[in-house]
């Protein structure tokens, strides 16, 4: 078995960002790591207020942290990448060639996100003079960044600032103005910990701020200065510093010190001052509960400046520094607004804060105002005496939290992060299937539904009096910005609508309107033509009319325009041409093209910049074939070239599109074959010899492919109509091929007005639409299904369109909890704001409680409508864990739930005070539960499954098959040899396969006659399994917590001897090997996916196409594993990648092969990312790597292409 990886959808989560000037100009770019695997540049709009994508990479390594510097008096900015890689590395973007370009790469230790190598943190000095590069314990390391004679930077070796047996929680750059460069560091010595047993020493350990200065002359890192802080300190912030002229500063300089429920303000030689954070006015707030920060932003302003930090809630604070020069007289903060708790904050100076969080959607917000004139309580160190320092607790700071005031939301990313489940399924009739996951976290959690297309937003839909046969708009004259006709071909007529205010029918256009249209075409500078069965009306701008009539016993049976030429095909199988002279007359070519075969189709280009003419015609004929005829007066109507079909054409687009891929440099001209049978052709038209080259195929669907050329974004695209509608168009000068989600048309044309300036319009049936594409990057729509806490299971119906999903929140309190404490808060005579109770959960979040409380519910989900058919919470502190749909076979005809779940849990260590097998009865049609018995347990369900008519559950460290009871279901077997505990359960016939947490996946094969479960193979390694499915009877894929994917096989002739001893009684009295099962299970397949993998499904995704193995990642990743059909695939796609290696490295410096090995050796996996970055290499590359491959370039695209059409 090989398999090539694809990732349909790379992570979304951001785990780190930055904001910075990095195309040199005045406009700022944020940068964001995602899911840490990929670097990606964004660009905030302040016009329109949304957010554009610039750029991404594949970084093929972790990334760590990311810095912006800007070299002293420079105006671009770098960034600086902390990776696994064991490397500092400095990128700069290139504007012209729309990608990241490394400057520097300098080693400094192993790879891997080890905890004493540099990279977990990174630090620059303001003045963009020096960065430091911190690990979590003792190592930092300090580089000097500066300009050699030709201004290119240059970065030193590193300066070590290493303090053995220290943990460091941050590191920030002190802003000293131009004094030599300073950094803070917040550390704690362990080495006294370590020795002392008794533990004195770890309660006394105290936690240092420390300042390491770079001295500049000396070329070396000292330890300026070192004060304890708060022992439960975690973040260090910049606050601004340095002397701008003889007597103004920017700042006091020094550092904000965020620990636990307060912010610290301190500086060498300075007055230290202390502000409490304050804490929600809530009613069911816990008071013993600490808060912490975890993001926070510093903005400078011309003469003043101020911060924004956010808690675990995500609640923002805005904390200002009131100072005289170099004195700070107060340190104040106030509540200031609430969003998503974030990763990163970033504030741009057009006026926008960047939300960027790791756990659900990314949000980019518009300053309305900055609070400084609302009525919130400022809390001020000057409140408090000597300043509120010290380490004596200061009186809690409290606010009533409320919706948005400051800010206003501007737009928004989706992101699928994190994702906890997933199946495939076809719920809503379409070709293909439907991608359902379960993700988010708390409130802010979702059941998604993927679709694969680009997402159409409907603007006009109206009904037309018939069912048109065609559709075209089209301007008055060549200058027009929008289009002023909408021509409707009906089978005995012609109906004329004018664009303006209102869409009306007008009759003094100079349409024949008595016949069917089979053209329209703006002419010239400002005329029109009509084509009809009879003839062509060539309709001046002062209405008198040109025609041109076919002889008699013909007609026109089809025909082509643009704005100087026109083709039209006879019913006799002639072919006359027409071309617009400098006068604005039509002028007939004397000779007639005779193609002895029926014509089904023609097209022409349009006219290229500053030609007069496009020189090719192409010719679909009845006889299975497309022809290309030269229009160039040399040679005009004589045949170049001719090409064989498969079924004979329906439509042909002849386009001119920009693919880099292709070509780098040119627009490349293709030709779009539409066949009967529902299969595109793109073909490559040599612009000088009229050639045929590179047939690309692709299946669209069951209905024969109409071709319209339409404008996409200024450049032009091929919209294909079958069962299905897709658009064919280039998006980052790549070429893109993806179907609409949307109703199938049956004819299409491009539509400009004023309110749809860049639309399209299109016919179904007898309705009109106009529409439009608002998100060409998006290529995969979702619908989001709110849930009320994090999703634990996620199954589907196998005989209804239904979902159901159990959800599970710890540390919060369920709603019949909240309501007995707000009874008791009445009850004892205390006043409930009732104001907050009622703010929205998804911004807010839920209210926090003490470790063991839990809140729980069941869900049924219609995902034809999209919404919430049946919800049921759980009491008594109840969580449910799993969930499995069983028909047990006592009772075929009805359809049993069952939630495994459990009061009281405690997750470390793992335990509760009971649990359950509950069993519901499906009603009214599966939207709803009726409650049939509980079932006591011992320990907690973490896995379902029916199995056989029966029950097997995953019970702690048991597996048990359960049978339907009366009062409760009947333990029938059971196998207690499982190490640690039970997380994934998949069956085939007979046999069951257990993945263990720590134990990796276990064949169980279950013997009826003697009702027993018998462990017969198990795996050589230990993997930490999180995911696992069947592919055949005898192999497996799992996927374990390290982000590894991996295929074992049980041999053939174990599975057959143990299939057919009907008892079992050879296995069992089979000699365990190594403290193991008596057999072992063989490695297929091994690959590093770089994500935490949740889930795993076979299942086909293609219409037609063969099954993948499609996984799912915490980060948001959703990837396919696709099998190879033949060995010379296999060895192709490996060559490739073995080529991809050398040209095209890692930006981060992470060695490619070491990366996918990252936990054991890959084996029998190609990378699929990796080889489409041949796409982004430079031709004479191309053409090298090609060679090596025995191909040419074209072919090496197509094998891409192709391998990418059959993953999805």
């Amino acid at each position: 078995m090989h398999l090539l990886n694809y990732s349909l959808l790379p992570a979304s989560n951001v785990t780190c960002a930055c904001v910075g000037q990095f195309s040199g100009t005045k406009a700022q770019e944020i940068c964001v790591a995602r899911g840490a695997t990929r670097i990606e540049l964004l660009r905030a709009d302040p016009q329109t207020g949304k957010l554009d994508f610039v750029v991404d990479a594949e970084v093929f390594g972790t990334v760590r942290s990311l810095a912006a510097f800007k070299l002293t008096g420079g105006s671009k900015d770098y960034l600086i990448v902390g990776s696994d890689s064991g490397r500092i590395v400095v990128l700069e973007y290139d504007p012209a060639a729309n990608q990241f370009n490394k400057l520097h790469q300098e080693t400094f230790g192993r790879s891997g996100s080890r905890r004493v190598v540099p990279g977990q943190y990174l630090a620059t000095d303001p003045k963009g003079r020096a960065v430091m590069a911190a690990a979590m314990e003792k190592s930092k390391l300090v580089y000097i960044l500066n300009r050699d004679a030709a201004a290119n930077l240059t970065i030193s070796s590193p300066l070590e600032a290493h303090k053995a047996k220290a943990i460091i929680h941050s590191i920030v750059g002190v802003d000293v103005g131009f004094e030599n460069p300073l950094f803070a560091a917040l550390e704690v010595d362990y080495g006294e910990s370590d020795q002392d047993p008794s533990g004195e020493a770890f309660n006394a350990a105290e936690k240092m701020l420390t300042y390491y200065e770079l001295d500049l002359g000396l070329n070396h890192v000292v330890r300026k200065w070192s004060e304890a802080t708060d022992p439960r300190a975690n973040m260090l912030v910049q606050v601004p510093g340095g002397q701008t002229t003889a007597d103004k500063f920017d700042g006091p300089s020094g550092v904000l010190v965020c620990a636990e429920d307060y912010i610290i303000y301190k500086h060498q030689g300075a007055k230290e001052h202390r502000v409490p954070i304050p804490k929600r006015a809530h009613p069911l707030m816990d008071p013993e509960r600490g808060l912490i920060i975890t993001s926070a932003v510093m903005h400078k302003m011309r003469g003043a400046f101020f911060f924004l930090l956010q808690s675990e809630e995500g609640d923002l604070y805005k904390v200002t520094i009131e100072h005289d020069e170099e004195e700070v007289l107060a340190l104040k903060i106030k509540y200031f607004d609430t969003v998503a708790v974030a990763a990163s904050l970033c504030i741009l100076k057009s006026g926008f804060l960047f939300v960027a969080s790791e756990f659900g959607d990314q949000y980019l917000y518009q300053f309305e105002k900055l609070g400084d004139d609302d009525d919130e309580t400022e809390y001020s160190s000057t409140d408090y005496p000597n300043f509120g320092a010290g380490s004596d607790p200061l009186p809690t700071a409290l606010f009533r939290p409320r919706p948005l005031e400051n800010l206003v939301l501007a737009d928004e990313l989706e992101s699928l992060g994190p994702i906890l489940d997933c199946k495939v399924a076809n719920f809503l009739g379409e070709d293909t299937p439907q991608i359902y996951t379960a993700c988010g976290r708390g409130a802010r959690s979702s059941v998604r539904i993927l679709r694969q297309g680009l997402e159409v937003v409907e603007a006009v839909s109206s009904e037309l009096p018939g069912a048109p046969i065609n559709v075209w708009t089209t301007k008055l004259r060549h200058e027009d910005e929008y289009d002023a006709y909408i021509v409707l071909s009906f089978v005995n007529g012609t109906l004329v609508l004018s664009i303006g205010d209102t869409i009306e029918e007008v009759s003094d256009t100079g349409f024949i309107s008595s016949a069917p249209t089979l053209g329209v075409q703006q002419l010239g500078e400002d005329a029109l033509l009509q084509i009809y069965p009879r003839g062509i009306r060539h309709i001046l701008a002062d209405k008198r009319v040109n025609e041109w009539k076919v002889g008699p016993n013909q007609t026109i049976v089809c025909a082509t325009t643009n704005k100087r030429q026109v083709v039209v095909a006879l019913s006799t199988g002639e072919i006359v041409y027409f071309e617009l002279d400098l006068e604005g007359q039509l002028n007939e070519f004397q000779e007639r093209k005779e193609m002895h075969a029926e014509i089904l189709t023609l097209s022409i280009a349009e006219v290229p910049e500053g030609r007069q003419r496009t020189p090719y015609l192409a010719v679909g004929c009845a006889d299975s074939t497309v022809r290309i005829i030269s229009l160039d007066p040399e040679n005009t109507l004589e045949t170049l070239s001719l090409q064989a079909l498969t079924a004979p054409p329906s439509s042909i687009v002849v386009a001119e599109i920009l693919d880099t891929s292709t070509d780098k440099h040119h627009a490349t001209l293709f030709v779009n074959i539409g066949l009967q049978n529902g299969v595109l052709l793109r073909t490559v038209l040599d612009s000088l010899s009229g050639q045929l080259t590179d047939t690309r195929t692709r299946f669209l669907g069951s209905r024969p492919v109409q071709l319209t050329r339409v404008p996409v974004r200024g450049s032009p695209a091929i919209l294909a109509l079958s069962s299905r509608s897709w658009l064919n168009y280039s998006y980052q000068n790549m070429l893109q091929f993806t179907p609409l989600i949307f109703d199938a048309l049956d004819h299409a044309w491009s539509f400009s007005a004023e309110l749809c300036p860049e639309g399209l319009i299109g016919i179904t049936g007898n309705s009109l639409r106009i529409f439009t594409f608002p998100k060409l990057g998006t290529k995969v729509q979702q619908t989001s299904i709110p849930l009320s806490y994090t999703p634990r299971k996620l199954i589907t119906s196998p005989t209804r369109n239904l979902l159901y999903t159990v959800e599970a929140e710890h540390r919060t309190l369920s709603p019949s909890a909240q309501q007995k404490m707000l009874g008791d808060l009445k009850s004892a005579g205390i006043e409930v704001d009732e104001g907050v109770m009622q703010l929205p959960r998804e911004v807010f979040g839920l209210p926090r409680a003490p470790a063991g409380n839990w809140a729980s519910c069941i869900r049924i989900i219609d995902p034809v409508k999209a919404t919430t058919a049946f919800s049921l919470e759980l009491e008594n502190n109840e969580a449910a864990f799993s969930v499995a749909l069983c028909t047990f076979h006592t009772t075929p005809n009805e359809q049993h739930l069952i939630v495994g779940s459990a009061q009281d849990t405690t997750l470390a260590p793992r335990t509760c005070k009971q649990a359950y097998l509950t069993t519901y009865k499906l009603i009214d049609e599966g939207r709803g539960l009726e409650l049939v018995h509980r079932t006591e347990i011992d320990d907690v369900p973490n896995t379902l499954m029916p199995f056989q008519g029966r029950l097997a559950a995953g019970i702690g460290k048991a597996l048990r098959i359960y049978d339907l009871g009366k009062k409760k279901l009947l333990r029938k077997a059971e196998n207690k040899s499982f190490a640690s505990m039970i997380m994934t359960l998949n069956t085939q016939g007979s046999r069951i396969l257990v993945g263990d947490v720590q134990e990796s996946i276990h064949y169980v094969a279950y013997k009826a006659p003697e009702n027993r479960l018998v462990v017969f193979a198990d795996d050589t390694s230990p993997r930490w399994t999180t995911a696992a499915t069947m592919v055949d009877y005898q192999t497996v894929v799992a996927g374990d917590k390290f982000g590894n994917v991996f295929v074992n096989r049980v041999a053939a002739a174990v599975s057959e001897e143990v299939d057919e001893d009907p008892t079992g009684a050879s296995i069992m009295h089979e000699k365990g090997y190594l403290m193991g099962a008596p057999h072992r299970t063989s490695l297929i397949a091994q690959y590093h996916v770089g994500d935490l993998v949740t889930s795993i499904n076979k299942c086909s995704l293609v219409a037609g196409g063969r099954d993948v193995l499609l996984y799912t990642g915490v980060s948001g990743t959703v990837g396919v594993l696709v099998p190879f059909v033949s060995n010379e695939d296999a060895d192709f796609f490996s060559t490739l990648e073995m080529h991809l290696r050398t040209e095209a490295p890692s930006l981060v410096g992470r060695d490619h092969l070491a990366y996918r090995s990252a936990y054991a050796p890959v084996k029998a996996v190609v990378d699929g990312d990796l080889c489409n970055q041949y796409r982004l290499l430079s031709m004479q590359k191309q053409g090298s790597i090609a060679g090596d491959t025995d191909r040419t370039v074209s072919e090496v695209l197509k094998k891409l292409d192709q391998a990418a059409a059959h993953a999805w």
